[in-house]
């Protein structure tokens, strides 16, 4: 069988895309499948489109799996559970390692920030909303049925994602030389910060909460690529979102919905400085991690996509370490190599 791109030119489809076709009971001899633009992991997306009938989206796994075993199967029961909106999961194929998703469409958070001012803060305040939700309904569901609730950013996790940043973007990406001295000062100066953030509440957290994993469907947020769910600092959705790689905010922006969110949490309770610094702190480790992502998927996977996003990054990382009198080694290290830092 032979997808059809929007412009109508074939294109060659998997051999597992085209058995799955064959065989699946969801879509009828007629039906064609479509590529769609990829995320950063080994998955690939088709979109199936067959008369008037409603579209959907078959996600092709890197191999064959069991369905019971998928953590973004497990992680759907949860936030389904949790009355978070996620797509329905409508058919799989373990064999060809094919799961049939409802079609939430093509319009991200990050797609949709050209409307109007009161539509993106409502918006924006909907997807603080959700972390709220999160928070509240995972520990009132809380169970080792669920995998997220298996795992946890603890120091380990916390400092490979800034050893990741180390090898992946400023040696990867900037082609930094960091010497054995330079690289021991670095982890010094990681050691305080993770201890710090696995020492903060643990929450139920979706771990890649941003406009890019945010759906616009028929006027209603849906969240997607949950996955990776884990446990981890209050503060670290809010920084996932808030500070995004992905979109510009200004300061009065983010502290009105650092503030909204804690009137969520709190019941009406005022800004909390406390709440602002962690949230600070998480945001910087964040983004290092997600620098990290960047020179990773450009160097190592030749997917350039991700370049764009890194001067912006640089620029919330640059705030915090300029903010901050206890970062002033770490950025007199990192300036060193990434002069937008200085």
């Amino acid at each position: 069988m032979t997808g059809m791109l929007m412009d109508d030119v074939p294109v060659d489809l998997p051999d597992r895309i085209v058995c799955y076709l064959d065989r699946s009971k969801l879509v009828g001899p007629q039906a064609r499948a479509i590529p769609l633009t990829g995320d950063a992991s080994d998955r690939r997306y088709f979109r199936v489109l067959e008369g008037d009938k409603p579209s959907l989206v078959l996600a092709l796994h890197g191999a064959p799996f069991e369905f019971e075993s998928l953590p973004f199967v497990n992680v759907a029961r949860l936030f389904a559970a949790a009355a978070l909106p996620v797509p329905a999961i409508l058919d799989h194929a373990d064999d060809l390692g094919v799961l049939a998703l409802e079609d939430l469409g093509d319009v991200t958070l990050q797609a949709h920030l050209g409307v109007a001012a009161l539509e993106h803060r409502r918006l924006y305040r909907e997807a603080a909303t959700f972390i709220e939700v999160l928070q509240r309904r995972g520990e009132e569901l809380a169970s080792d049925a669920y995998l997220p609730y298996r795992l946890a950013f603890d120091v380990d996790k916390l400092t490979w994602e800034l050893d990741f940043f180390l090898k992946h973007f400023l040696e990867g990406y900037r082609g930094a030389t960091i010497a054995p001295a330079e690289r021991e000062a670095l982890r010094e100066e990681w050691r305080p910060i993770v201890e710090e953030l696995a020492a903060e509440p643990q929450v139920l957290c979706h771990r890649d909460y941003h406009s890019r994993n945010l759906m616009l469907y028929r006027g209603q947020l849906y969240i997607i690529d949950f996955q990776d769910a884990r446990l981890g600092p209050d503060t670290y959705d809010l920084a996932s979102l808030v500070r995004d790689s992905y979109v510009d905010f200004t300061e009065e922006a983010v502290s009105e919905l650092v503030a909204y969110f804690l009137a969520l949490k709190s019941r009406g309770a005022a800004y909390d400085e406390d709440f602002g610094r962690r949230f600070d702190l998480m945001s910087l480790q964040r983004n290092l991690k997600a620098l990290g992502t960047f020179g990773y998927q450009t160097t190592m996977r030749q997917n350039t996509v991700y370049i764009q996003y890194i001067p912006r990054t640089l620029r919330y990382v640059q705030r915090n370490l300029k903010r901050y009198p206890r970062f002033a080694r770490l950025r007199e290290i990192l300036s060193a190599h990434i002069e937008e830092v200085r």
